[in-house]
């Protein structure tokens, strides 16, 4: 099934709105499925792109997470405390977002 999709390049509704791109993608029947049942069900979403969004937004935070877990343990110990690490974290977050 195909149908088009706005990306958005913002972190959630609330954040100044930026450009954004129409893209065309084709689902499986499953994942079809799953998406009109988290928009209909759910009512967290208004919409398959906004739901598609929040889940890339969740995959890059996780991907972030990945690289930052990779860095440490290649760089070792530190003398920061965890409230510091988690600033400095959610800081560059905010900014790569």
């Amino acid at each position: 099934m195909r149908f088009n999709i706005l990306w958005c390049n913002n972190a959630s509704l609330l954040h100044q709105r930026r450009a954004m791109t129409r893209q065309s993608v084709t689902l499986s029947q499953a994942n079809e499925q799953w998406l009109q049942e988290k928009v209909q069900n759910a009512h967290e979403y208004n919409s398959k792109s906004e739901l598609i969004n929040e889940l890339i937004r969740n995959a890059r935070r996780a991907d972030a997470i990945n690289q930052k877990l990779a860095a440490a343990e290649a760089a070792g110990f530190t003398d920061k405390s965890a409230e510091q690490i988690l600033a400095e974290f959610k800081k560059k977050l905010l900014i790569n977002d």
